[in-house]
């Protein structure tokens, strides 16, 4: 039988023990997973173990680390795929709990920023109707499961975590935005309060997604357009200052 040499970070900032890693050895089975061997340490060899885990499905996106330095889902990461040598690591841009569980309490608090949507009302013989492609886009941004792995991968979040909201909530404000039936505009919002311009466009952060959202392509760079388009624009802010006035007249 095949042995998997997995080697997993451990530290305890709790009782200031020192970052180190233990190497353990894990009985191979065709089809594991690398949340199949770390389990198996947790329940076989060492308990101390601090793992998070779920539904060993991908869809609740409990289980993210960075496994042979990538971020994955250590649900989704075969065994059979990146070999039997194995070094798993928490997600870097987060502060550190144990072992491999990370505090990602701030994406709730950016999650709050974020406005809300808020539908235009319609009278009592209107009704609303929405094109086939804005269903796909909507469904596409829908399909995260929050994760955080574009968040860990993406550089700017790392070297700028409070002045940058990330990809993962420029994605949730661009399904906001793309909806028919929404009334607000995010995109100065987002240059303003969540440091869009940070974004270099490296893509790092599609390359991660689980869920194949194109991030990048299909949300951040459709809230850059439109923020330069609003800040920028001599038409647009021509528009932008006559409505101005028109509030203050009336």
């Amino acid at each position: 039988m095949d042995k998997i040499n997995l080697k997993i970070y451990r530290k305890d900032p709790s009782v200031d023990e020192k970052e180190h890693y233990d190497t353990f050895e894990v009985p191979y089975v065709d089809g594991m997973v690398v949340l199949d061997a770390v389990r198996y340490v947790e329940e076989n060899l060492d308990t101390t173990l601090a793992i998070r885990w779920n539904c060993k499905a991908a869809k609740c996106g409990s289980c993210s680390a960075e496994i042979n330095g990538f971020p994955r889902l250590m649900c989704k990461t075969r065994i059979d795929k990146v070999g039997f040598n194995i070094t798993v690591n928490p997600m870097g841009a987060f502060p550190l709990i144990k072992d491999l569980v990370t505090d990602v309490t701030g994406n709730w608090d950016i999650l709050r920023k974020i406005p809300p949507f808020t539908p235009k009302e319609l009278g009592p013989e209107e009704h609303f109707s929405m094109k086939q492609e804005d269903v796909e886009r909507s469904k596409e941004f829908r399909q995260c499961i929050e994760c955080f792995l574009c968040q860990d991968v993406c550089h700017v979040v790392r070297e700028h975590y409070t002045d940058y909201f990330g990809p993962r909530h420029i994605v949730k404000a661009a399904s906001l935005d793309m909806h028919p039936m929404d009334t607000i505009d995010r995109s100065t919002f987002l240059n303003k309060e969540g440091g869009l311009g940070y974004c270099n466009i490296t893509k790092c952060c599609q390359e991660v997604c689980p869920e194949h959202i194109v991030i990048t392509d299909n949300a951040i760079i459709q809230e850059k357009e439109r923020a330069v388009d609003l800040t920028y624009d001599p038409l647009a802010m021509l528009i932008k200052g006559r409505r101005k006035k028109e509030k203050r007249v009336v």
